[in-house]
């Protein structure tokens, strides 16, 4: 085993999971590398310091530009404002340090592509922390679909919904200023990412971006509430998602739904250790939705329970993407979602506030309009 220094940029949400997971990788997944919870930097020195005694670092940094220099520090995880991310990356990356970002990866689509070209000149690792697609079950989903269990995919539904901004009396905050804090920047990226994982790559879109409530008690909302989508993927599956944050009674929405020519599959992350499936081969008297229940046999379940349905949570996900960042940098090799995977759901992101603006349909990646209807 070989202890590597781990700095992390931000302690508060998503900080604190990756604190936890790389605190007890190395024992879930009995990891060649070993974390060392070398550093933690805030947006405070007080703050960094009530983190690194919180979360067991050895030391907290006065500022983010401190912790990436830092010689301990050998890998970076990037658990702060969007806002920080390119400026972050690029000087890990100039530093030869591999690094994890949450998404979504920069404040826009130019600090993505700038991030991507960092990552790959550096060579190191580099991942995007899309931690939903990690459960057991959607890993189960995936290993179904390409082994052909339900066919050829003809159509897709995803959604991520959820509802803490549904009471239009709720006070205007940080999630309610600058695009990439809204339902596209915040929620969209999770289930876009979802749809390429099970289906591929789309290769048209068109969408309507709103925002519902545009004031809210102290001030205005400057971006989206709930955005619909529908598009084609390159295999020729059709598709439909919707995102939003004011969804009324959903917590945790990240469901989709997939249709093939041989079954289905059904998922809900409020039922995350259940997948249901559909098989056309079955008897027809009892040809119908079977519910799964994770267990031991599913990817990635073992390490955290022996018992078949006692199930997995939010924070394994994240503890099962540390165990894939410290692969990443053991062998060299890249580990998915790479930058370039975190680009491709930026540019679909984008095609669709474009499309939204334009009432026309897109083609992500940059080549623009489809000529205001399907290609």
């Amino acid at each position: 085993m070989t202890e590597i220094g781990v700095g992390i940029v931000g302690g508060g949400y998503m900080g604190k999971a990756h604190a936890v997971a790389m605190a007890s990788v190395g024992a879930v997944f009995d990891t060649a590398l070993r974390p060392r919870l070398e550093m933690v930097s805030a947006g405070s020195a007080d703050s960094a310091e009530r983190y690194r005694a919180a979360y067991g670092f050895l030391r907290a940094a006065t500022d983010w530009q401190q912790l990436v220099a830092d010689p301990k520090v050998e890998a970076i995880i990037i658990a702060s404002p969007q806002s920080t991310h390119r400026a972050i990356a690029e000087a890990a990356f100039a530093l030869g340090k591999p690094v994890l970002c949450e998404k979504p990866m920069g404040a826009s689509l130019d600090d993505s592509r700038a991030m991507v070209a960092a990552a790959e000149t550096s060579g190191v690792a580099n991942m995007v922390g899309f931690n939903y697609i990690r459960t057991p079950a959607s890993q189960f989903a995936r290993k179904l679909i390409a082994e052909g269990a339900i066919g050829e995919i003809t159509w897709f539904r995803g959604e991520h919904t959820e509802d803490f901004l549904a009471d239009p009396q709720t006070p205007a905050n940080w999630r309610t200023s600058g695009e990439a804090n809204g339902t596209m920047g915040d929620l969209a990226p999770h289930m876009i990412n979802a749809a390429l994982a099970l289906v591929g790559p789309i290769r048209s879109l068109i969408a309507e971006v709103e925002t519902v409530h545009a004031t809210r008690p102290g001030g205005a909302v400057s971006n989206d509430d709930q955005a619909q989508m529908m598009c084609r993927f390159e295999n020729g599956a059709m598709g439909q998602m919707h995102f939003s944050r004011i969804a009324t009674g959903r917590k945790m929405g990240y469901a989709y739904e997939i249709t093939g020519t041989r079954g289905a599959i059904r998922f809900d992350q409020e039922d995350q250790n259940a997948l249901w499936l559909y098989r056309m081969d079955e008897p027809e008297a009892t040809r119908g939705f079977t519910k799964i229940l994770t267990g031991p046999a599913h990817p990635d379940y073992l390490p955290f329970c022996q018992g078949p349905g006692h199930g997995t949570g939010y924070q394994d996900q994240i503890t099962i993407e540390a165990r894939d960042f410290l692969r990443a940098i053991e062998t060299g090799k890249p580990v998915w979602p790479t930058f370039r995977d975190g680009l491709a759901v930026n540019e679909i992101v984008a095609a669709a506030q474009a499309s939204s603006q334009t009432k026309s349909w897109q083609t992500p990646g940059g080549t623009g309009s489809a000529e205001g209807k399907h290609p």
